[in-house]
């Protein structure tokens, strides 16, 4: 609890903000990226009391993507992803029907193509 300088909420579901804010030191910052259907629910208290700020933000240009990666590589920060093939698809939707996902699938189309191309 009060720990982290700054979040970056990439969740496009509602949940509560209240846990996130509990985290943030005095002037913190909880960037919104994800784009929840309904409105979310905004404790005021929480930001006023802790100097806190919220934001958000669309996806940027080139520029900013790049330095978002440069800073990502420099403190080996990294994205925690299931690697799926293309046949596996259709299973990763009924997982997250079933909310059955920990990490965010990422297909390989790259092995998937090389694995289905005919040997000459």
């Amino acid at each position: 609890m009060g720990t982290f300088d700054g979040i970056i909420d990439t969740v496009s579901a509602t949940h509560p903000i209240m846990p996130l804010l509990g985290l943030l030191k005095s002037h913190g910052k909880l960037i919104m990226v994800g784009a929840p259907c309904e409105p979310l629910e905004v404790p005021a208290f929480s930001l006023i009391i802790g100097r806190k700020t919220m934001a958000g933000s669309g996806i940027g240009g080139m520029k900013e993507t790049q330095e978002m990666i440069d800073f990502a590589a420099k403190h080996n920060i990294k994205a925690d992803i299931e690697v799926i093939s293309m046949d596996y698809v259709n299973k990763a939707m009924e997982r997250l029907e079933q909310a059955d996902v920990r990490y965010r699938f990422v297909i390989d189309i790259g092995n998937t193509l090389a694995a289905t191309k005919p040997s000459s």
